[in-house]
């Protein structure tokens, strides 16, 4: 007997009231894979949308890799007379990954073709460094090592066995968003490595109305819970909510009010209408009276102490800081540490404080090495008030004294007093591995002052110092887009560099390529990704 012919797979139903229903979408295939064409174009018609085999007065939206792929299948002129929405793909990929349609203001491509000349610098150009933007002033920002765990996206994950951090983010502490009333300027904000830039440029405040301290500080506390459980992907949505929370301009008494608002979907709604309508979350008591939760989470506030190892502890029967302190042995030294300090650790550093710290940095770093460039990224760079630690990147213009110093650069912080204790410590600068970058994780003192904070100093070879700014002043949201968006364009980005993808078994998407594109600037970087340029204080996303 014949064998049964396969029946097609049915093609996949639309949803009429779908993410996307009432757009009609020409999608620019120049640049795109035609298997993630095809995936796309299944989601875009499943989730209620129509797609356009021209762009005919009907097209609402035009999606593109990239303004230079779309000049090269649409002439500009043409793209003038369009009246709607012309995006990145990236702005599809995000919406599909919320599960609702982002803001489409960071994906316009139209600005980019209102510009004089060609809209994207050519990949050859930006190989050799050479840029329009390089004589601009490009300003530090936040891209940590790569991961495709989305746990290693958003977090500082600890090593379970060492206690040392094995990727470039956000503080290990707990989630504050206070902010105070500081107006003081960031003395560097610019890429100092740059000659052709005036490093004293002064840094933008990030200063928003913040409203709805009522909702946000809930959030903060979830997150916090979230992370210690080992929930990344829970924690990174409260994460992505609060700026957008924060930035608004009124009061919110209605879940209603933001229900067409990015990263606010209906789960957080409703989370929403429960705290303006009864003043807490019963989601959040429920955490706080549960011993498990609340003991996990304690633990995973202790820096070094990861979500594995605070189950493993709470399994072991420790319920309290107390008990740790009692039975240490089972700690490393890291995390006895991270005990030792914990009400210091959790303290937030004034923003004030944290200017007169970099000055000293800047100044002692100056003694040893004259010409190095060492600048406070993190959140103290994108503008925030206060910080939960300090973001130190280091590199040297002539691009090979970085080479050694940051062993006589801690040296010297500690012969003053400065640096208190170790954390992490590892050199590859002079034995060229790990892309040359030194790195120190430890705690510092407020000159005059006993109480700890946690520092990090990244110290990066000149040619990849860019990557290091982006990874190092952030924020998460911004980084995790900007991996994605590289990404979709086979890159793989961190922050040691942008690396050609190689391709493993199957066309699946393998490990970064030996070597980076030559970019030497961060506006130059968001340039070749096609990204729109953000000034520090706006990567609050």
């Amino acid at each position: 007997m014949a064998p049964k012919r396969k029946k097609p797979d049915p093609a996949p139903s639309s949803e009429p009231d779908g993410m996307f229903s009432g757009m009609s979408v020409f999608l620019v295939e120049n640049g795109v894979q035609p298997r993630r064409l095809q995936i796309w174009k299944q989601r875009l018609t499943q989730m209620g949308a129509t797609i356009e085999e021209s762009l005919s007065k009907g097209v609402t939206h035009v999606l593109a890799i990239s303004s230079e792929a779309l000049l090269q299948q649409l002439s500009k002129e043409r793209l003038t007379r369009f009246k709607g929405k012309v995006l990145l793909y990236q702005w599809l990929e995000e919406s599909l990954r919320s599960g609702e349609k982002v803001s489409e203001d960071l994906y316009e491509l139209r600005g980019e073709l209102e510009k004089e000349g060609t809209p994207e610098k050519s990949m050859s150009k930006l190989e050799n460094g050479s840029s329009a933007s390089d004589n601009e002033k490009p300003h530090a920002t936040l891209i940590r090592s790569s991961s495709e765990d989305l746990a290693q996206m958003e977090l500082k994950e600890v090593s379970e066995d060492n206690g040392l951090s094995t990727g470039v983010s956000s503080p290990a502490g707990s989630y504050d968003s206070s902010h105070s009333l500081s107006l003081v300027s960031s003395p560097r904000t610019s890429d100092a490595a740059d000659k052709d830039v005036d490093i004293d440029q002064p840094s933008s405040i990030y200063k928003p109305p913040d409203l709805n301290r009522n909702i946000t500080e809930i959030f903060g506390k979830l997150i916090n819970i979230y992370r210690a459980l080992g929930d990344d992907r829970r924690s990174f949505s409260y994460y992505k909510a609060i700026p957008v929370i924060e930035k608004l301009p009124f009061k919110i008494e209605s879940a209603e009010q933001v229900k067409h608002l990015p990263s606010i979907g209906k789960s957080l709604r409703e989370h929403i209408q429960e705290i303006v309508t009864t003043g807490k979350l019963s989601k959040l008591e429920h955490f706080e009276t549960d011993e498990k939760v609340r003991t996990i989470s304690l633990f995973g506030e202790v820096w070094g102490i990861g979500p594995t190892t605070a189950h493993k502890l709470y399994e072991q029967g420790y319920r309290t800081l107390d008990d740790l302190k009692k039975n240490e042995e089972s700690l490393t030294q890291a995390q006895k540490l991270g005990l030792k300090y914990f009400e210091d650790i959790k303290q937030r550093i004034p923003r004030h404080e944290v200017e007169e710290m970099e000055k000293l940095l800047q100044k002692t770093g100056e003694e040893i090495l004259p010409g190095v460039v060492i600048v406070c990224g993190g959140s103290y760079r994108r503008g925030k008030a206060s910080c939960g630690d300090l973001d130190i990147v280091v590199t040297h213009p002539d691009g090979k004294s970085h080479k050694g110093f940051l062993k006589k650069y801690v040296k010297q912080l500690k012969d003053i007093g400065f640096l208190r204790e170790d954390l992490v410590f590892t050199t590859h600068s002079e034995q060229g591995t790990d892309s040359g970058v030194d790195t120190y994780f430890g705690l510092c003192t407020y000159p005059g002052r006993e109480l700890r904070h946690r520092i990090d100093f990244k110290v990066y070879p000149r040619d990849i110092y860019a990557f290091g700014l982006i990874a190092w002043t952030g924020n998460d949201v911004l980084n995790r887009r900007l991996r994605i968006l590289a990404d979709s364009k086979g890159f793989r980005l961190d922050d040691t560099g942008l690396f050609p993808a190689t391709h493993g078994s199957g066309g699946k998407r393998g490990s970064k390529g030996s070597a980076s594109i030559k970019l030497c600037t961060e506006r130059a970087v968001f340039d070749f990704l096609g990204f729109p340029w953000l000034e520090p204080h706006e990567r609050n996303l």
